[in-house]
């Protein structure tokens, strides 16, 4: 259940996001801004957190081992991950972000494919292709279901443009986000930790961060002190502590196609964590009575999630 705890506790600093983002939408702040000044102030906070477990060196070993694996897997793991959120922020509340968000879910379990498993037989261990976890699979239905309910009430009061703005975006980063996570733990094969893996990613995404800021100079000029102070906040709340809450999540159950889907699926917390956040912070209405059902979908889906994902497979083991 640990990794299940860290993913519950991950969502609800990654949940900051969706508030703080579009908190910044409404005070007039660029999408630009909200995106890379998060990643830009992790790295002081991330490089202080390496060096006092003296492990940067290590982390360097490995970067130049695979630089150009390091740049690739962290521009798609971060950057096609965050920018993509960060824009469809513009042009959808908070609730949508993060309830659209939650395609994540089955995203992750559908890139199994894409990756081999070391399973334990009586003729020893065996390299096999990873399986769509179909019974998790069903369970991140019941969590879609419920975020769908969530939706129903406010959905029909968008434009199909502002609704295309925002799905197209989120529907990028959902598979973006476990692709670039998954890749860079095959590539360092368990030798970072979950902090090493966060300041690397972080430091191989920055040339993306720094020309899109350059970019951000050039359109729409500087950030306000207002939307500077709220990225420093979902910098550390969800760049730095959920970040590495989800990552050491995912380390710990890695190998496990079912139990991996089981950690990201535990995100879907985000939209119950959200849904608060925008009524306390941006006086939003309290759910209908719909939404309320969709809430408790939401939870069921997880309970169920975790549950399934337990259940022992004969003669499987991942190394």
């Amino acid at each position: 259940m640990r990794p299940i705890l860290l993913g519950i506790v991950a969502a609800f600093f990654f949940a900051f996001t969706f508030v703080l983002n579009r908190s910044m939408d409404l005070d007039g702040g660029s999408w630009i801004w909200s995106a890379s000044l998060r990643y830009i102030f992790m790295v002081p906070f991330l490089i202080v957190i390496v060096l006092v477990r003296k492990n940067f060196k290590a982390l360097w070993v490995e970067m130049k081992r695979h630089p150009v694996a390091w740049l690739l897997w962290s521009f798609v793991g971060f950057g096609l991950f965050y920018a993509p959120l960060s824009f469809a922020a513009a042009y959808g509340p908070g609730w949508l972000i993060a309830g659209t968000w939650q395609l994540t879910i089955i995203s992750g379990s559908l890139l199994a494919p894409l990756f081999f498993l070391t399973i334990h037989t009586e003729k020893g261990p065996t390299r096999v292709r990873g399986k769509i976890p179909f019974i998790g699979l069903g369970m991140s239905g019941i969590i879609l279901i419920g975020v769908m309910l969530m939706q129903v009430d406010q959905a029909t009061t968008l434009s199909i443009k502002a609704v295309v703005l925002t799905v197209v975006p989120i529907m990028i980063a959902s598979f973006a986000y476990p692709l670039g996570n998954r890749k860079m733990m095959d590539l360092t094969g368990g030798r970072l930790d979950a902090y090493q893996r966060v300041l690397g990613m972080t430091l191989a995404s920055m040339p993306f961060w720094l020309l899109l800021s350059a970019y951000g100079v050039a359109t729409v000029g500087l950030p306000s002190v207002s939307q500077t102070s709220q990225a420093f906040i979902v910098a550390i709340s969800s760049g730095v502590i959920a970040t590495v809450l989800f990552f050491q999540a995912t380390d710990i159950v890695k190998g496990d196609m079912a139990k991996l889907a089981a950690v990201e699926a535990t995100q879907s917390a985000e939209v119950l964590f959200a849904v608060f956040g925008e009524i306390v912070w941006l006086s939003a209405p309290l759910p209908s009575v719909i939404s309320s059902a969709g809430i408790i979908l939401v939870i069921v889906g997880m309970i169920l999630h975790s549950y399934v994902s337990h259940t022992p497979r004969k003669n499987m083991k991942p190394s």
